[in-house]
């Protein structure tokens, strides 16, 4: 009885630090559309609260030194904050600049004519809370048949940021102000410029490496044994991008529905990790979306090597990211 009672006081505590020590999923509970970032010499996820519109109206965040071991930071941003969003925030991603922590976001799943789509919060802390920027949407409206949803900033050497977002197999990269309060129009005059690749579903992202542009996104159904990451090389960040391969996907002896991911590089520059979600094997519950960690690879012709999902993850404790990221 008492081994059985400490064991009951472990797990009842892991679940409340968020943290599984190692393995895949790496935190507890349903979420999804993870973002991952290292600040400093932490690592960072933010994910998608998955449930049901209605609930999914807030954030949590997560922290860690070694990749195994997380801290849960509950309630960083909810609809208390954020006024205009009255259902379905997710699918964050975040930045820092001179000295504070942006989360952009999306909300409402809005239509035509419909309040909602992308805004965004500011904080002080990494771990927030966030407050509302703009009291209203960055993004409202529906341009080039893309839905103002999953949206992805990122910061060029240039110093120029980039927004790209979509949904509905529509693409939209935007630049934005240097106060991230408004768009400004990309060098030839446009605001919004699509960029929709081959198969493009949901969840871009961007990576710069070696000088190549590597653009990401979710293709297939969400809830189905089709989604999956794909990626695109290019010379510039506003393409063209054109479909090279799928390099993310289910395993169906260890999870389903492999996507909507980010990569990080916490120990290295050559030492790339995914972040994704997945569907634990034979969960049939839409929203039943877990957070994973595995390695991702690129080879000697700077091409990126299908990942292999594991259940075991980062499989050890490291610690002390070193590249710090935006």
């Amino acid at each position: 009885m008492k081994t059985k009672l400490i064991l009951t006081i472990i797990a009842a505590t892991l679940a409340a630090s968020g943290s599984r020590a190692g393995g895949n999923p790496v935190i507890e509970g349903w979420y999804a559309d993870p973002e991952g970032i290292i600040y400093d010499s932490t690592c960072w996820i933010y994910p998608t609260y998955s449930d049901v519109y209605e609930q999914q109206v807030f954030f949590d965040c997560f922290s860690s030194s070694d990749l195994v071991h997380w801290k849960k930071h509950p309630r960083i941003l909810d609809t208390t904050e954020v006024r205009w969003a009255k259902r379905a925030m997710w699918a964050p991603s975040v930045i820092r600049k001179d000295g504070k922590y942006y989360l952009f976001f999306s909300a409402n799943d809005v239509h035509e004519g419909e309040i909602g789509g992308i805004g965004v919060a500011v904080s002080d802390r990494p771990e927030g809370p966030y407050k509302d920027l703009l009291g209203k949407p960055l993004i409202s409206s529906i341009v080039n048949g893309a839905q103002p949803i999953d949206q992805f900033i990122f910061r060029d050497n240039d110093s120029a940021y980039y927004l790209y977002y979509g949904g509905w197999r529509h693409c939209n990269v935007v630049r934005l102000s240097s106060d991230f309060t408004a768009l400004v129009p990309h060098s030839d005059g446009t605001i919004y410029k699509e960029v929709t690749p081959e198969r493009y579903v949901e969840g871009p992202f961007m990576l710069k490496k070696d000088g190549k542009y590597y653009f990401m996104w979710s293709e297939g159904g969400w809830t189905g044994p089709d989604y999956s990451v794909a990626y695109a090389i290019a010379d510039s960040p506003l393409g063209p991008f054109r479909r090279e391969e799928n390099i993310l996907q289910q395993d169906a002896t260890i999870a389903t529905s492999a996507g909507h991911h980010s990569i990080i590089q916490p120990f290295g520059a050559d030492d790339y990790y995914i972040v994704y979600h997945r569907r634990p094997r034979g969960e049939t519950h839409a929203n039943h979306r877990v957070t994973c960690i595995d390695r991702l690879f690129f080879d000697e012709n700077g091409r990126i090597e299908p990942v292999k999902i594991t259940s075991h993850g980062v499989g050890q404790k490291r610690s002390n990211p070193s590249v710090k990221q935006q």
